[in-house]
């Protein structure tokens, strides 16, 4: 027969394994706000549509999901204080409205020029995804796609590393003990040229990129268990038509400037 005790025992080991695992995560949930306004009454009038799907830390998490969500609302919406679902559709209906109340007029001077249309349709796009990493954190990635007139839309992405225990964004300056900028981005040079096939800054050039802009740690970057990618968007470190460019370091690589407690 098992005693009494030792039930109790075993209940409050389980307990203690779950306060422990919620200690060590966070819980998302998602919220989408969905928006689309017509810039006049004309029949095939432009139009601007907004779509957001977020991610965002659910009450379970509780004092913490305040800090992630306040995180993400000022990163993506440019707010605060607000609930997410207040603030995505906050955003939305914002972003029509000034849409409709800045392009109107350019538009009915172009309203004769069919060929003019579809320089007024716009639209906005985040959706986000999130990755529970080892050494205690979470990386929060957004695909941000927006068409805000000109020659080509915007295709990006934007990261967000949180600390698993408090909510916290984590930094590069989190990351990495002081003084790492120089030779992290030495160790970035390399990857790149690896990447590219290339042997010298020359040969980059050569190939599209670093021409008239300078390498540098992104702060945009995904922590893994055994490596770490910086993610440059469009024009970061080379022109539009070359993307997105990803360098992945492994983490052995780093040496003494990552910190220890995420080597």
């Amino acid at each position: 027969m098992i005693k009494k005790s030792t039930i109790l025992g075993l209940i409050a080991l389980m307990l203690s394994g779950c306060e422990q695992n919620d200690e060590n995560t966070i819980i998302f949930g998602e919220v989408t706000a969905d928006k689309q306004v017509v810039l006049s009454n004309d029949e095939g009038s432009p139009q601007c549509t907004v779509h957001l799907r977020l991610a965002y830390a659910t009450d379970e998490n509780g004092q913490k999901a305040g800090i992630v969500n306040e995180t993400i609302q000022r990163r993506f919406l440019d707010m605060h204080d607000l609930t997410m679902k207040q603030a995505a559709d906050s955003f939305a209906n914002s972003y029509a409205a000034a849409y409709k109340k800045n392009f109107l007029p350019l538009y009915n001077q172009d309203r004769a020029d069919t060929t003019k249309r579809s320089w007024y349709e716009y639209h906005y796009v985040i959706t986000s995804q999130t990755q529970p990493r080892s050494k205690g954190t979470t990386s929060y990635i957004a695909t941000i796609d927006y068409f805000e007139g000109g020659t080509h839309g915007v295709n990006m992405q934007q990261t967000i590393l949180f600390d698993n225990h408090d909510g916290r964004e984590l930094t590069l300056d989190d990351l990495f003990e002081r003084g790492y900028e120089n030779p992290l981005t030495a160790i970035l040079l390399k990857s790149l040229q690896e990447k590219l096939g290339a042997e010298s800054t020359r040969d980059l050039n050569n190939l599209g990129y670093l021409v008239g802009m300078k390498l540098f740690p992104s702060k945009n970057f995904i922590l893994n268990d055994e490596t770490i990618t910086f993610i440059y968007n469009p024009h970061e470190i080379a022109p539009y038509e070359k993307g997105s460019t990803e360098l992945t370091v492994s983490l052995s690589e780093l040496g003494d400037i990552l910190k220890k407690e995420y080597q």
